[in-house]
């Protein structure tokens, strides 16, 4: 569905905001990149809906070259492609169901049959009762479900997200986060998430990009880039994130391992049945155990000592991933 080939984006002044991103999105996925505040994410976003234009390269949306639009064409594309925002971008004089209208109004869609769009879409994001307020009279959570609302007015094949979640609280990050997962479920839509919390990229995206200083560092499925994270900044990422591994515990003073599982692992007793095999003692130093959107994961640092440490070792690699 997206393609970035080779491109490039150098601002006036020589800033070089993105330097040989490569990039594909299939059609139907959620699709997560993540860097720190300057990588280049929201430049690259820009450039997905011809607010910008690459300096080099192409980037492809549905088999049209972006940079090669213009005029009306350029106005078609980007009516297949919804944006959402992290400041909600609504306006304040107008209701909440002129809000989502606007798009319509913009491309001259009928007023009863742009009334009815509005309703259906006020519904679908559960503001059905609250199309007559006004923005300042909604919460934050509430401001971001019309923004979605509005990025879904036209009909897209494409939503892009631009810190959506960054204004929220972690209860309503959730709840926004759940409703994006169920448009893409549910219409089949293409998202592209930018973000730079760990924790959207874990609970909705099939895979992911990792920027760094307008370049991609590592990309791969979700499981992949956290659970075995191959580039230092994506390793430098999740330890900000809190996620420590072996090196964060130089004075323990037995075996220190990084222990991956998922699926049903999760509910199994491995720990208890690998001491009673191996007579090692587990201390649990450091881990994680959630989900990576539909499935269970735990991420474990576990130091060992006493008994056979290098046959428990070989026995938790039975039941998932060892890792030094």
């Amino acid at each position: 569905m997206i393609r970035l080939e080779g491109v490039g984006k150098r601002f006036a002044g020589g800033a070089m905001a993105l330097d040989g991103v490569d990039l594909t999105v299939a059609r139907g996925e959620v699709f997560g990149i993540i860097g720190r505040s300057g990588a280049g994410k929201s430049t690259l976003i820009r450039l997905l809906n011809g607010l910008e234009r690459p300096t080099a390269g192409a980037v492809i949306v549905d088999g049209a070259d972006v940079a090669g639009l213009d005029g009306a064409a350029l106005r078609a594309m980007r009516r297949r492609i919804g944006m959402i925002f992290q400041q909600f971008g609504l306006l304040a004089s107008r209701t909440v169901a002129d809000n989502v209208a606007f798009p319509l109004r913009i491309a001259g869609t009928p007023r009863g049959q742009a009334a009815a769009r509005v309703a259906e879409l006020l519904d679908r994001v559960g503001l059905s009762d609250h199309g007559h307020k006004y923005p300042a009279q909604l919460s934050g959570g509430q401001k971001q479900r019309v923004g979605i609302a509005r990025a879904l007015a036209t009909g897209p094949d494409i939503l892009l997200s631009d810190e959506a979640t960054s204004a929220l609280d972690p209860e309503t990050t959730r709840d926004v986060l759940a409703l994006i997962a169920d448009l893409n479920r549910d219409l089949g839509l293409t998202i592209v998430l930018i973000t730079h919390e760990m924790d959207v990229v874990r609970q909705v995206c099939d895979r992911v990009a990792v920027l760094h200083a307008g370049r991609v560092v590592e990309t791969g499925s979700v499981a992949d880039i956290f659970l075995d994270p191959q580039a230092a900044e994506t390793r430098a990422l999740l330890a900000e994130a809190g996620e420590q591994g072996p090196a964060a515990f130089p004075n323990f003073a037995g075996r220190i391992v990084r222990w991956t599982c998922h699926g049903a692992t999760i509910g199994e007793p491995v720990l208890t049945m690998v001491a009673r095999e191996t007579g090692a003692d587990f201390a649990i130093l450091d881990g994680r155990i959630g989900r990576l959107r539909d499935e269970s994961y735990g991420q474990l640092t576990l130091g060992l000592s006493g008994g056979d440490t290098e046959a428990a070792i070989a026995a938790l690699g039975r039941y998932g991933r060892v890792t030094a």
